[in-house]
């Protein structure tokens, strides 16, 4: 390997990639890295006590000085995807604030991730992904610029890998648009980290851009060795009417992935994503990418195993994924209390039942009508159930619950959960350990009129369910061990 840096910085490590990257560098241990995050408190206790952290972001300029400070290599790994039609517009002025903020630092290098593809053929999300490459690699007298290009990931927790997962499980016959036969050049998780490890180190001057991938096949294709991987059978019938906006919906239905993040992806398969350059291969003659079908094992296995470092919905994309200033809900005008004497239960048993409820776990109580629940806010757009959890066991801020995100998490005293259903209004649900008692709150803010009247619709239900749900907690706390 290449002489590494003094120090490296890791932007968008709370992100599905960044995640990885700043854990691997972190474990590895060859050289310091420094993180540049929006909300440290979405960073795991193993990243939390080991890497060196810097409050910031890159739409706000003043803030990246510090992050930059004695940096010879840093990887961009943001976007602004979630942030709705103005993420074009978000992501042009963060790739010039970056780069022209490593460049008043002296920064030598910037390592960014974008997608495969062409201009003529790109979906709206990929030709702002190319844009960023461009604005970050237009000063090569002052910085230089490793760009590298990846198609579709497969990984735990990935997107693209939840849809493709997802729609194998559910469905036995499978309606598909006739672009599920376009090209396309998937590629495991484990082997981009690899190659952005490796561009920690020396590289010949200049910018380049690097295509990485797998073997080349079609989503058709991807979808039956999936189902194959798994031991399923799966026939698929393209029609020529299903849009990209009718196939949208669909997998917003049959997945876990929301409209916003679906359609992206569904439009990006019109065109083909497959590797244009062979400098992966002169330059890192070392790395084999593994074929798909152990990809999608190895995907499979970290699932199974509770292995799942990071997902798709780990990024702070405004209202996808953004916990941030959500903690604070004393102002809250319509609340819902519930209190549960723990009697001789542990306390921190009552609090590790807690964090587990949710996903495969279920709500405890009642879990068919929060079925119900789930299925009506997937049709209206929302999230559903489909999320599920990303451990079956331990929460982190960040993390998705279904329809609900983890925004405030302390160990064995409170979980705070911000809903993100289709909603006249904002609600939260919170647990509370204290003086001996589970206290169980929900609190919601209404939006006009009919905000108030879905909360006093529901609060018999609310009533009904939540306290079922609090019992139950208190009895799996009383027999878990």
């Amino acid at each position: 390997m290449s002489p590494l840096p003094a120090r490296v910085l890791v932007t968008g490590a709370t992100g599905y990639v960044g995640r990885r990257l700043a854990d691997r560098f972190m474990r590895d241990g060859l050289v310091p890295v420094r993180l540049l995050v929006r909300n440290p408190a979405k960073l795991d206790v193993f990243l939390r006590n080991s890497a060196e952290i810097v409050k910031g972001n890159t739409l706000e300029p003043e803030t990246l000085g510090p992050a930059l400070n004695s940096i010879e290599t840093a990887f961009y790994l943001v976007h602004s995807m979630g942030a709705g039609a103005v993420f074009p517009e978000l992501d042009r002025r963060s790739a010039e604030n970056f780069r022209d903020a490593c460049i008043q630092a002296g920064v030598k290098r910037v390592v960014y991730l974008g997608g495969l593809g062409e201009k003529g053929t790109a979906s709206r999300h990929l030709l702002s992904r190319l844009e960023t490459g461009e604005i970050l690699s237009a000063r090569p007298d002052l910085l230089q610029t490793v760009w590298f290009r990846a198609g579709i990931i497969i990984g735990s927790g990935s997107a693209s890998f939840e849809i493709i997962r997802g729609l194998v499980r559910k469905l036995p016959v499978m309606i598909t648009p006739r672009f599920v036969n376009t090209r396309t050049q998937p590629i495991a998780v484990a082997d981009v980290i690899q190659y952005l490890v490796r561009a920690a180190g020396t590289f010949p001057p200049g910018n380049l851009i690097v295509d990485i991938g797998g073997e080349a096949m079609t989503f058709r294709e991807m979808l039956l060795r999936t189902s194959a991987v798994m031991g399923l059978k799966r026939l698929l019938i393209p029609v020529p009417v299903f849009t990209p906006r009718l196939s949208s919906y669909w997998v917003v239905l049959m997945t876990p992935v929301p409209y916003r993040i679906a359609g992206a992806l569904v439009n990006g398969l019109k065109s083909e994503s497959v590797v244009q350059n062979d400098l992966a291969t002169r330059i890192f003659p070392d790395i084999k990418p593994v074929n798909f079908d152990t990809a999608v094992r190895q995907a499979i296995g970290e699932v199974s195993d509770n292995r799942v470092v990071s997902a798709w919905c780990d990024s702070s994309a405004r209202e996808v994924c953004d916990v941030e200033g959500r903690a604070r809900i004393g102002d809250k005008v319509l609340r819902d209390e519930q209190f549960f004497p723990l009697q001789s239960i542990s306390s921190t048993r009552v609090f590790n039942t807690a964090q587990a409820i949710g996903g495969e776990n279920g709500w405890y109580a009642y879990n068919w009508l929060w079925k119900i629940r789930g299925g009506v806010d997937k049709v209206l757009g929302g999230p559903g159930l489909n999320r599920g959890r990303r451990d079956p066991k331990m929460l982190r801020v960040g993390d998705s619950l279904d329809f609900w995100k983890v925004v405030d998490l302390r160990d064995g005293e409170r979980i705070l959960l911000a809903n993100q259903m289709k909603l006249p209004g904002e609600a939260w649900l919170e647990f509370l350990i204290r003086d001996d008692t589970l206290i169980q709150k929900a609190y919601f803010v209404p939006r006009g009129l009919w905000g108030r009247m879905y909360w006093f619709l529901m609060k018999p239900f609310h009533t009904l369910i939540f306290g079922a749900m609090g019992q139950a907690i208190l009895r799996r706390a009383k027999g878990a061990f």
